[in-house]
Parts: structure tokens; sequence; C-alpha cells
């Protein structure tokens, strides 16, 4: 019983609100006294179910929780007929753990994101010679797998045979594809975005590279800052003396109420859960957009960074290759730029969807007798014209 009522904290946190919602309205709408103390007792009661249900389950650890204090609190306030103290603090503390809990799992979904790129299923050499679709939970170091246009490479590896251009973006955060020849080293979840390879495999499962990532994300989101792990030490200490602290009051001063009002606003509900959430969200915010954190004191000591190097030109881009310039030696370049995005339009490489993206729409002509020149570019037949399309050593 007490697991289902947890597992139905949101759905008590709305019906708690809709009470309170209605408790307020017949008292100055309605002006129905009844109605309204009695939707307050019930939201109330709805309420601290749950909170009162962890608080005894931190007790039976001999852990004096949160939880406990928001419980004597509420409680307290039902007894002395502050039905509406009661009914409010109870739902901004449920209401609060559901902007936690969902915050927590928007950072998962990053997460399941990053998983999610890694690759499923290889295309392995069985015995027979013949390559059959296996999970790659299944591919060992040494087998042979084949990588055709457009799939993700499965593990880590090395290039026997075949060649083609791999977009490394994931692992490296290049955005112009590698070509890769025989004896180059590939990594998982890589693109291979046009040719045929077939690899074999050095490193599998968790060893791949892609594989230690997502590991290194994981057990960032398990560590603690200095901040988070001060704080934890403070509310450890700091919750048991607000309890003495009310008691003290209540002792002394004989007022029920004054004491419940600091049980209640000694509640560090706020400082326990904003540092941790907040380090988490930017953990998950960070791998969602491709940048890696390696734990909470990483973002605690970016907040004294006010400079940052990079290394190269090129090393932070959108993805993409995209023309940066373009030079015309004629005034009437349509029909010229009609023969480029004809050849271009015939390769799948990444520079080549590049010029046909900068082009736009123009007439395509009929390509024959395509040559492609190894690290140089295509050489064709163009409606009579021999088009050589590739860098300035061609």
């Amino acid at each position: 019983m007490q697991q289902y009522i947890l597992s139905k904290k949101n759905v008590i946190t709305v019906i708690s609100g809709l009470l309170i919602v209605l408790g307020f309205f017949s008292h100055f709408v309605l002006e129905n006294v009844g109605l309204s103390e009695w939707s307050l007792i019930i939201a109330s009661v709805f309420g601290i179910t749950p909170i009162a249900i962890q608080a005894f389950q931190a007790m039976k650890v001999k852990v004096i929780s949160i939880d406990v204090l928001v419980s004597i609190a509420a409680i307290g306030a039902l007894f002395i007929q502050n039905y509406e103290e009661s009914a409010i603090v109870t739902f901004l503390f449920l209401f609060g753990h559901y902007l936690e809990q969902r915050t927590l799992n928007q950072t998962r979904s990053a997460i399941k994101e990053l998983t999610e790129m890694a690759p499923e299923s290889a295309l392995k050499q069985m015995d027979n010679g013949e390559f059959e679709e296996v999970e790659v939970d299944d591919v060992d170091e040494g087998d042979i797998l084949l990588v055709k246009t457009g799939a993700k490479v499965p593990v880590d590896g090395t290039v026997l045979t075949g060649e083609g251009h791999i977009n490394e973006a994931s692992i490296t955060g290049e955005a112009v594809p590698v070509n890769k020849l025989a004896d180059a080293e590939v990594f998982a979840g890589t693109i291979l975005e046009n040719g045929t390879i077939q690899i074999r495999a050095d490193r599998v499962g968790e060893d791949t590279t892609f594989g230690k990532i997502i590991e290194l994300v994981e057990e960032a989101q398990d560590s603690k800052s200095e901040a988070e792990r001060f704080i934890d030490r403070f509310s450890k200490y700091y919750t048991p003396a607000v309890l003495v602290l009310a008691i003290v009051v209540w002792a002394f001063s004989q007022n029920i109420e004054l004491a419940i009002t600091i049980l209640v606003l000694g509640c560090p509900g706020a400082l326990v859960i904003g540092v941790p959430v907040s380090n988490v969200a930017g953990i998950g915010n960070g791998a969602r957009n491709g940048v890696l954190l390696k734990g909470s004191e990483v973002i605690q000591d970016f907040s004294n960074v006010d400079t940052i190097v990079f290394d190269k030109t090129g090393t932070l881009t959108v993805g993409n290759p995209t023309v940066a310039a373009t030079e015309l030696y004629e005034k009437d370049s349509a029909e010229t730029l009609g023969y480029l995005a004809s050849v271009e339009r015939e390769s799948d490489h990444p520079l080549a969807k590049a010029v046909l993206n900068q082009i736009g729409e123009t007439n395509f002509y009929p390509v024959e007798e395509t040559e492609v020149v190894k690290g140089g570019g295509i050489v064709s037949s163009v409606a009579g014209h021999r088009v050589a399309v590739g860098n300035v050593a061609l």
C-alpha cells in the first residue's frame, strides 16, 4: 500500500491543489465556511499521507529527514485548526518534489538519447564467409564486420578493405567527414556516409570509445560537488536542530502555533533539493547538446572561468559542412552551375551535398563516364563537356 501511494504522488498533488482551489473559492466566493474547511482538511490529509510514509521510512533507518519536519508541521497545523497552512505546506512540498522529478526525468531522457545513438546491430562474417545481421552484443574481438553506406560503425576497429568517408562528429566533434582507407581506425557510433568497408573488431561493448563516453556521463550524474557534500552534512544536523528549537519554543511559550511555524519555516527543502537538481540538470543538458561534463565538481569550477581557448579552427561547428564562399569567372554562370550540380548529384559525399544546397534549383544534365579520383574529386562527361570537380591538386 505504501509503495502504491508513493507511486501516485503526482496524482495526489493535483487532487490536493484542486481541493485547495475549491476551499478558497468556497470561502471567498460562495461564502460557505463548512465546504471550505472540509476541502482544506481533505487536501491536507491527501498531502500528508505520502509525506508521512516517507518520514516513517526515514525514521526506520534512524534518519530525521525533511519529511519528518513537514509531517509534524502539517499534522500540528491540522490540530490547531489552521487548515489553510496545513494544506498549502503539504501541496508546496509535493509540488516541489514533482518539479525535482521532472528535472531528473528530462536529464535521464538526455542520457537515453545518448545511449540510443549507440549501434544495436552489426553485419558479422560467419564461418561460411557470408555476412549476417547480429546483435552488437554478439560481436567479439577479432570478428570481421561489414559496414555499408549510411550505417553506424558498430564497434571500435580497424579497416581491412574498402574505403569511405565517416562522420566522426559524435566522437571528435569535427564536422567534416574523415576519409578512411585500409588500416585506419574507426569508432563505434560514427556514421559511414559513403562507401563500403570491412573492419576487424578491436574493442566491443562498454570498452568502445562511445561506451566509455556513456559511462562517463552516467558516473558524472552520481558524483557530488563540494557544495552538495556540505549541504548533506548541514542538513544532517540542521533538521534535528529545528525540531529541538520548536520543542524548546513550545516548552517556554506554550504557543503551539509558534512552534509549528518554526517547523514550517525551518524546512531546508529548497537548499537540499536545489543544488543537486541543478547540477544533474546541467550535466543532462550538456549531454543533450554534445558537451560532456565529468561531474558536479566541474560545474562548480566553471563558475570561476572567464576565458575558454580552443585549439584550432573548425572545433566549434554546426556539424555539417557548408559553402563558405563562391567565386565565378564568367557573367552567365547558370549553365556552369548546372554542370557542377549534375556532377555533384552523382555523389553522396558530404561536400557534394553542401555544394548542391548552395546552388539550389538549377537545370540538370546527363552525366556520363564518371571517374572518381582518390583524394582529388570527380571527373565526368556532361553534355559534351569534360567537367572536373575537386580540390586544387585535381
